[in-house]
């Protein structure tokens, strides 16, 4: 059993002076008439004999009124406990691009009616591309329970929503909540990939891989290049893996007067940069035409082999 700890355990000594107060108390003479003869007040007194004890109750109360009074005062309380966990694992951030595109939708190669698309749309099995890619990323953190894994959104410039943890209801809380084109409409590649390094370089666990989701190619001139950020991440031993998200069938929602209308769109991200990219840091470049080829894509990059390291909790 643990004891508590008190901030002031001296005061504690106060509890010898209650315990006075309490015996002195049970001590205490009670008052009396003097009679010439008691004979007639025996029989009364057996009735109420039985009720002796209960002179002491006010004594008791008081007694425990000042013990609990002097436990206040000592603040008693509860330290924090380092837990160690160790386990197996690697570090992994996801670099999710959130620009407008990624509202686009691509249609699977056995969708070839518009009745077809209309049950896949209705029905949730074709969604836009930000909404498969969220769904496959959830599945793939799901599959890792014992990986700290990070979340990295980007349009021009990236941002962390989570940094690398093992708690991952709150890394897919925040995953659900993401929409096209909230930080914007263009694509930074170079960005988000500088920014995982920063996080991962330090890291203490032997594997650690960042995976790339994209529909878009380069189009931010920043002061580091796409070629530029993948020579960093080479550096520091942190393998990129990137995931081209688009298919030759795709349409992007209008809204017009008449309602949404869907209109054809052409594939805009940079394969070769892409594969350029993950071969230089020694990971694989994947082609996500729709929701079965992504879900194949994270199959083969969960197939990572696992190292293992230590989390300091403290409750």
């Amino acid at each position: 059993m643990k004891f508590p700890d008190f901030a002031f355990p001296w005061l504690l000594l106060l509890i010898l002076p209650a315990a006075a107060v309490f015996w002195a108390a049970l001590r205490k003479k009670q008052p009396s008439i003097r009679f010439s003869d008691l004979r007639p007040a025996a029989v009364c007194g057996k009735k109420f004999r039985s009720a002796a004890w209960k002179r002491f109750i006010p004594a008791a109360m008081i007694a425990f009124s000042l013990v609990m009074i002097i436990l206040a005062l000592a603040r008693p309380r509860e330290g924090l406990e380092e837990i160690r966990r160790r386990t197996d694992g690697v570090d992994i951030i996801l670099a999710l691009d959130v620009s407008g595109s990624m509202d686009a939708i691509d249609i699977p190669g056995d969708t070839t009616t518009k009745h077809q698309l209309q049950q896949g749309l209705s029905s949730g099995r074709i969604a836009a591309r930000l909404e498969v890619a969220k769904k496959e990323i959830a599945k793939f953190i799901k599959a890792r329970p014992a990986d700290r894994i990070g979340l990295i959104v980007f349009a021009q410039q990236p941002y962390i929503v989570c940094p690398p943890t093992l708690d991952h209801g709150w890394l897919l809380s925040n995953l659900t909540r993401l929409t096209p084109g909230i930080i914007g409409d263009k694509t930074g590649i170079a960005g988000p990939i500088a920014s995982a390094v920063r996080r991962l370089k330090e890291s203490d666990s032997k594997r650690r891989i960042i995976v790339l989701f994209t529909d878009g190619a380069n189009n931010i001139n920043a002061k580091v290049s796409p070629r530029q950020a993948a020579k960093l991440a080479k550096t520091f031993d942190i393998t990129v893996y990137t995931v081209g998200i688009g298919s030759d069938r795709s349409i992007y929602p209008q809204s017009t007067p008449l309602g949404v209308q869907y209109l054809p769109v052409e594939n805009d991200f940079d394969e070769p940069l892409l594969r350029e990219i993950a071969e230089s840091t020694d990971g694989r470049y994947y082609r996500a035409n729709d929701t079965d080829s992504m879900n194949e894509a994270m199959k083969e990059i969960d197939s990572l082999e696992k190292t293992t390291f230590e989390q300091q909790t403290l409750i």
